[in-house]
């Protein structure tokens, strides 16, 4: 195969994507493994004889879920984006699917022009042990104190330094820890308990670690006045361990004015809701996949 270096001269391409990421090692290729981007690449590679790198919005974490992850890549297809769509979701494997891609503006980058990204957890509480429902959901008691656990995250809103929560990238481990929370909320939906966090962006592990340290105070475990003296101190040994990556969901990425994505039925997450698929008796791959 020929290996064709990333001219700005090719067409520029940006997708969302949705991918089941129980069996990825993330979503950032890796040496040894299977990772989101590296099937993507691979199936581009067999789809135009050329290498191509592809970059995404965020670097989800092995056996992190998204329904709204954004890459982008430059491409010597010819053809229009929609055939190029329908091509990658033909190839793919089944755990990844292109739900929507075109032609990407000049000045578009998947993470350097985000302005927000959405997080979803999902935990799961049932009465007996899910195999099922698992894959995608931490299971916890129904015990749980969701307004204490709501009075915690009320601390997270703002702007703050997220050092004890979380890790600069790989990339730049210097980079700052402070980040922009624009909702930090739990809400609840029989079987299920939702956490949705709004940001401008994470730090490495930063959902997980939130998620793990509100249900320590939903366990009664720590008070919700303690998340505030964690964001001030820094210190990592003061949180608690991250929560299972099962739980965890990319929902969107949201984008300014010009570089924003066509209003598309579906393509922000906004019905991405619990309602429709929780029914309880009724075993439907749509009940798993929230």
């Amino acid at each position: 195969m020929n290996s064709t270096p990333q001219s700005t001269s090719l067409p520029h391409f940006r997708a969302v994507i949705e991918y089941d990421g129980t069996d990825f090692l993330g979503f950032q290729f890796q040496a040894s493994g299977r990772t989101v981007q590296g099937e993507i690449e691979q199936t581009l590679l067999r789809l135009t004889q050329q290498s191509t790198r592809v970059v995404g919005a965020g670097r989800t974490d092995a056996g992190v879920h998204a329904f709204g992850q954004v890459i982008s890549f430059r491409s010597v297809w010819k053809h229009p984006p929609s055939d190029l769509r329908r091509a990658l979701n033909a190839l793919l494997p089944i755990d990844i699917a292109v739900r929507f891609l075109d032609l990407a503006p000049a000045d578009f980058h998947p993470r350097f022009s985000a302005t927000e990204r959405w997080y979803r957890y999902q935990v799961g509480q049932w009465s007996i042990h899910s195999p099922l429902r698992t894959r995608y959901a931490w299971e916890l008691p129904p015990t749980v104190d969701l307004e204490a656990m709501n009075l915690a995250a009320a601390h997270l809103i703002g702007s703050h330094d997220f050092a004890a929560f979380g890790q600069p990238p790989q990339d730049d481990p210097t980079a700052s820890t402070i980040r922009l929370v624009n909702e930090a909320r739990w809400w609840h939906q029989t079987p299920y308990l939702f956490f949705d966090i709004r940001a401008n962006a994470f730090l490495r592990r930063m959902v997980r670690t939130i998620v793990g340290t509100l249900v320590q105070v939903g366990l009664g475990r720590m008070v919700p006045t303690q998340v505030a003296g964690m964001l001030a101190s820094r210190d990592r040994s003061l949180v608690a361990q991250p929560a299972p990556p099962q739980g965890l969901i990319l929902m969107s990425v949201t984008y300014p004015g010009s570089l924003e994505f066509p209003s598309i039925s579906g393509l922000s997450g906004a019905e991405y809701s619990a309602e429709e698929h929780t029914s309880g008796a009724e075993y439907s791959a749509k009940e798993f996949i929230l």
